[in-house]
This record gives structure tokens, C-alpha cells and sequence, in this order.
């Protein structure tokens, strides 16, 4: 297959229309359309390390969900004469590597393929409740067995192989019902009260986040805790929330790809703590 063979069934498959190259990031990065693929790899974001472990197994195409080039669009003009970006696009260009975004047909499909990922990582699907009807599209919401602040960052820290995770509220709360916004969705995705509306609205105890802003639904449920109400927020990170999408594209992409190899590479926190 090619790697215009592979973009184009991906799509399809996601049941949205083609997006136009002027209106999506989901575009060819690096490398060309007609190369054909010896073996794929899914990461959340094609960092050095992810690029030079995809060398190692000989795949020639990285799906990759986040940017190559550190900017939303992967705009390239300011970064012409950065020895970052050249050492990096050296490294692309001498093995001949075909980089593809997948992030908006991804979320917009008829499945939004992170969440998916994200449910099957920690078997959560069968307790998805309905989110508020002004808000159907935003976040995922769950009624959990019940459980505590506390117990749950042991989950995720065992799940997700962190050190640290953030947190707001008691350690001790009572926890059922709960939201996931995964990557940028706990900022509001362009109207910063929604985390806070979807809170209230749906009477949840938690939010469990990717991105923050310190501010705005982190001082709210500052406040709420504060104020007496049984309300937390728990901090995994854009990369640790959106990651198991990816891991879990492998198995969806099996009957576009038949026998060529996918694997899946953990492009990791991008943190160290002291």
C-alpha cells in the first residue's frame, strides 16, 4: 500500500467527508504521497525518540496524532533557519519518512477514535452516561463505582506509568460521577466556562483532565472544594489522556492495512520530576 492508499481508507473509515487541506491539520508532514509502506507507526506525537524507535523496526510512515512541528498547524515558515527543526528534518529525510496527522477526523468521526482508545484502555465504556443535551459533543460522562480522589490517581498512576498526578479538592472525596475532556478539552474548546457548566449541569464530582489553565476550572473547583461542595479535579495531561487513543488505533487499523505491521510507540510524558 501506499501511504495515499493508507490516508485515504483511514479516512473513509471514519465516516466523515474529506476535510479540505485549508481547513485541517490532518495533512502529510513529511515525506511523499506515493511511497509505499513497509510498516506503520501510531504515537501520539512524532518526537525524536519516537522517530529514531520507528528507524530501529524499519517503518517508513508514522501516524502521528499531535504536531511534528510545534505549532497547532505545523506551520514550518518561522522555522526555516532553526538548527532544531533542521536536525530534526535531516533525521525524516534521510530515512524517508512519510509523517501523517490524525487529529481531526479522529475526533470528529462517528466514534471519536481518542476516546475510544481511552475506554478501552481502562474498560470504562459500560459506565458512560449521557452528557447534558446543550452539551452532547463535549467530553465523555461516567457514573463510576464508587470510589475516592484518592484511589483513583493510584489507578491511573499504575495505568499510565506516571510519578506525579495533580489534583484539587480532598484526597478523601467520594467519587462517582465524573467527566473525561482528554488533550485540550478541559480549556473549552474556544469557550473556557464549558468544563465548569458541564460540571454543574450534570452534577459531577470530578473532572478529569488533560490541559489546565490555572485560572479558570482550576480556581472554580478550588473554590467549589473550599466552599463545601464534593467536587475535585484530577490532571493527567494532554499527552497521558490522549495516548491511549493512539495505542488503540493498532487494532482499528487492521483491516485498511492487512498484513503490513503497525506498531505502537509511547511517545511519553514530556516531563522529568526532581
Amino acid at each position: 500500500m501506499t501511504v495515499r492508499e493508507v490516508i485515504n481508507k483511514i479516512i473513509q473509515k471514519t465516516g466523515v467527508e474529506p476535510l479540505p487541506l485549508d481547513k485541517t491539520c490532518d495533512l502529510l508532514i513529511t515525506g511523499n504521497y506515493d511511497t509505499e509502506v513497509t510498516k506503520i507507526v501510531t504515537t501520539f506525537m512524532a518526537t525524536v525518540e519516537v522517530i529514531k524507535k520507528a528507524i530501529e523496526i524499519g517503518a517508513n510512515m508514522i501516524i502521528t496524532h499531535e504536531p511534528t512541528w510545534f505549532t497547532g498547524m505545523d506551520r514550518t515558515d518561522w522555522l526555516k533557519n532553526d538548527p532544531v527543526y533542521l536536525k530534526k528534518k535531516e533525521l525524516i529525510d534521510k530515512h524517508n519518512i512519510a509523517i501523517w496527522r490524525f487529529h481531526d477526523h479522529m475526533h470528529m468521526g462517528t466514534e471519536d477514535g481518542i476516546y475510544r482508545g481511552f475506554n478501552m484502555e481502562f474498560g470504562w465504556e459500560q459506565y458512560r452516561i449521557n452528557n447534558p443535551d446543550s452539551m452532547k459533543h463535549f467530553g465523555i460522562c461516567y457514573q463510576l463505582p464508587e470510589t475516592t480522589l484518592e484511589d483513583l490517581c493510584s489507578f491511573f498512576k499504575e495505568k499510565l506509568d506516571m510519578k506525579v498526578v495533580q489534583i484539587i479538592g480532598d484526597p478523601k472525596m467520594k467519587v462517582e460521577r465524573v467527566s473525561v475532556l482528554v488533550g485540550g478539552g478541559s480549556l473549552g474548546l474556544g469557550r473556557e466556562e464549558m468544563p465548569m457548566e458541564l460540571m454543574n449541569e450534570n452534577n459531577l464530582d470530578l473532572l478529569i483532565c488533560g490541559e489546565i489553565t490555572e485560572w479558570t476550572t482550576c480556581a472554580y473547583v478550588r473554590d467549589a472544594a473550599e466552599l463545601g461542595f464534593n467536587k475535585g479535579m484530577l490532571i493527567l495531561g494532554h499527552e497521558r489522556t490522549e495516548e491511549p487513543g493512539m495505542k488503540h488505533l493498532v487494532s482499528w487499523l487492521k483491516d485498511i492495512v492487512g498484513d503490513t505491521e503497525v506498531h505502537f510507540i509511547d511517545s511519553k510524558e514530556p516531563f522529568q520530576y526532581l
